[in-house]
């Protein structure tokens, strides 16, 4: 573990200008842009902190050895489900401005009128607080017993934290689809697709992925994990390049079924999507969600570039800000805003996802040197 360097002070001045302009969007935007901007940043910290929490449990629960070295770094990143946590407590007070299903006149809607139960505030937040206990349930058993493993050098962990990993697979399923269908789709309950859980899952691993990658190139640009080699950094890559293409089948799949069908109830999600202004940032999701890093990591030695590696990393997250906005802000109508209440909203909770992050990469050791397959895991080699 490093010595803690002085915070930038960029980063708090960017914290600080946004939470000013995150004050005055709720005034001088309105409550409804006010809490589209709060949701969208919610479900990204949120989705990025489970999909890194995936990572770690899968490696668990495959007993991968490769990915020992490197998994202190999904592990914190993983922690920045803490602070999305009480983010989302304060966005279940968009539910009555943003969601119609949660609304008095629902019930004598024809199509959420059987739904109103489920999509009524009371049961919304209750589906909500018990999906974050579980994940923090997760979070001690799968980080905190980590942590305590560099201590006591106990391999009874690697047992339990085993154990637990299928069981954290179906908290993951049910989580990961309460935020797709209340968070984001309940955005338009009259409509639905029975993939759509699938979906969020493959941004969430994806995002998880490329944060992954990303702190590992700067830790080593820090001096840091001298142990972690091109291998490790392959691997990485191979999978970002492999949930870049099952992102885009799904996306695709959903799409090509709901067009082929032509029900007016599936094809009005895409109507809007494919309208105006929408269209562009369609395609533009498409160019930088697919085929930009596709063509970038289709080599084998793309995949063990640090350089290249970090571009596509930054893309990738990138584009993930962009599908969680082209999903979320069209439920507010007409084209799409970028505009001084988005900037404030990003300067606000980037700054404060990288001001945790930094400090996340300072807990602990940078490998967990108490599990006894480290060793194994530094000497791997494809």
């Amino acid at each position: 573990m490093s010595q803690q360097k002085p915070t930038p002070p960029i980063l708090l001045g960017a914290v600080a200008l946004g939470a000013a302009g995150v004050l005055g969007t709720y005034f001088a935007a309105g409550p409804e842009r006010f809490w589209a901007n709060w949701v969208l940043w919610f479900v990204l910290m949120f989705t990025l902190g489970l999909g890194s929490l995936f990572i770690v449990a899968l490696e668990h629960l495959v007993s991968a050895k490769w990915s020992v070295p490197v998994r202190r770094i999904p592990e914190r990143l993983a922690t920045l489900l803490l602070p999305a946590i009480p983010v989302g407590l304060i966005a279940l007070c968009a539910v009555p401005v943003l969601y119609p299903g949660s609304r008095p006149e629902a019930a004598h809607h024809p199509i959420l009128a059987g739904k109103a139960f489920w999509l009524s505030l009371p049961f919304f937040s209750a589906r909500t607080v018990f999906a974050f206990v579980l994940v923090v349930i997760a979070l001690a058993v799968l980080v905190g017993g980590s942590l305590k493993q560099d201590v006591s050098k106990d391999p009874a962990f690697n047992f339990r934290a085993r154990k637990f990993a299928p069981a954290f697979m179906a908290i993951f399923a049910l989580v990961i689809t309460l935020v797709a269908f209340d968070w984001i789709s309940g955005l338009t309950p009259e409509w639905y697709s029975d993939i759509f859980g699938v979906y969020i899952f493959a941004g969430a691993f994806l995002s998880g992925l490329a944060a992954t990658a990303l702190s590992l190139l700067y830790l080593q640009g820090e001096g840091r994990l001298e142990g972690v080699r091109q291998d490790h950094l392959y691997n990485l890559g191979a999978f970002l390049f492999a949930f870049t293409v099952f992102w885009s089948y799904i996306g695709f799949a959903q799409y090509m079924l709901m067009w082929y069908a032509n029900m007016p109830d599936e094809v009005i999600y895409y109507k809007v999507r494919l309208a105006g202004a929408w269209r562009a940032i369609t395609f533009a999701l498409a160019a930088l969600h697919f085929i930009l890093p596709f063509f970038a990591l289709v080599t084998r030695d793309a995949k063990r570039d640090p350089k290249r590696l970090r571009r596509v990393a930054i893309l990738m997250l990138s584009a993930h800000v962009l599908d969680m906005y082209w999903l979320i802000f069209p439920a507010l109508g007409g084209s799409p805003r970028f505009g001084w209440p988005e900037l404030s909203f990003a300067l606000f909770f980037l700054g404060g996802i990288l001001l945790w992050i930094r400090g996340a990469m300072e807990r602990g050791e940078d490998m967990p040197v108490g599990d006894p397959f480290l060793r194994e895991g530094l000497e791997f080699r494809l």
